[in-house]
């Protein structure tokens, strides 16, 4: 256990004890702050609290975090197409097909076993299956993502992730045209209430989401977006393009299926089917670094397959 001590600003608005404590720890659920709470390992004046508890101002505040989980996903030699790396952080150009980390179903094949297998120094707060993993990108979306090498760049970059800071740009294929050449979507995302498989915006129970997007060409029933989020929430591109109208190509899960029977040329239907996986890609990364505090940014081209198509619905576009 580690003990940090936080003090409740006084010129802050009353606001709840378990609130406070997971708004001021990115790496602290909510659960898992009612679980310290009642254990009590987080004391107010170094008395037990309740997690309802209103702070007005000036209460000292003991957490006793926990100490980070070993590892136990086992290390495989997987190559891995590094961007940076250095002490602190590791940056990786994930490919379309790799899962982020093991779970049921994926033990191994993943970029934990595959970053285990190249480096034994990752922080271990996201526990035994998750080390060194700040964020995900679904498995078949490609492009940039960063994993933490120690405790202290998980928490920088969380905190980074969970103030909305970090840059991430997209570029997605879309079934459908949209009206305008750019645009922003928000809504509430959060699991779906039929379909556990998926997010929707008519969940009972959501987080606030928001996509601008932004045409960067016109093709013959599909474009080419390339998109920022403001926030991260599970499939959120998904979601947010599905609902709009325009789902991804080769999105089977959020609504790409039978779309492709609206796409007259052939060889266009074709290519497009041929995508077997969803055409969006993680092209952009930008964030401070824990330990220097300069700002890096990462970027990386479209990935063979849809960089194929948009070439080829370009010169059917020219023809």
């Amino acid at each position: 256990m580690n003990f940090i001590d936080i003090v409740f600003p006084s010129d802050r608005p009353s606001e709840r004890l378990d609130q406070f404590i997971a708004a001021s720890f990115a790496e602290l659920s909510r659960a898992m702050v009612h679980r310290l709470i009642e254990s009590g390992d987080i004391k107010v004046a170094g008395l037990q609290a309740k997690p309802s508890m209103k702070l007005k101002g000036g209460e000292r505040i003991s957490v006793n975090m926990p100490a980070p989980e070993a590892c136990e996903a086992i290390p495989e030699d997987i190559p891995l197409d590094i961007l940076f790396e250095d002490r602190d952080v590791v940056v990786i150009n994930k490919p379309a097909g790799m899962v982020v980390h093991p779970g049921a179903g994926n033990r191994d094949g993943t970029l934990v076993n595959a970053l285990l297998g190249h480096c034994k120094d990752l922080s271990g707060i996201g526990g035994s299956m998750r080390p060194g993993i700040v964020h995900r990108i679904d498995k078949d979306t490609s492009g940039v993502i960063i994993a933490a090498k120690n405790d202290h760049s998980h928490q920088s970059l969380a905190m980074q992730f969970k103030e909305h800071t970090i840059k991430r740009i997209y570029l997605a294929l879309v079934f459908g045209s949209p009206k305008t050449d750019s645009g922003h979507i928000t809504s509430a995302i959060g699991r779906h209430p039929v379909d556990r498989k998926k997010m929707s915006s008519k969940a009972r129970h959501g987080k606030q989401a928001v996509t601008h997007w932004q045409v960067v060409a016109r093709y013959e029933g599909v474009t080419l977006l390339k998109l920022r989020l403001e926030t991260g929430r599970t499939h959120q591109i998904r979601v947010h393009l599905s609902e709009a109208g325009y789902p991804l190509v080769g999105d089977q899960l959020y609504g790409s299926e039978g779309r492709l029977a609206s796409i007259r040329n052939t060889r266009v239907r074709a290519l497009l089917k041929g995508l077997t996986r969803q055409g969006l890609h993680a092209k952009t990364l930008g964030f401070i670094h824990p330990a220097s505090g300069q700002y890096m940014e990462f970027d990386t081209p479209l990935p063979e397959d849809m960089n194929h198509i948009v070439a080829q619905l370009a010169e059917s576009t020219v023809q």
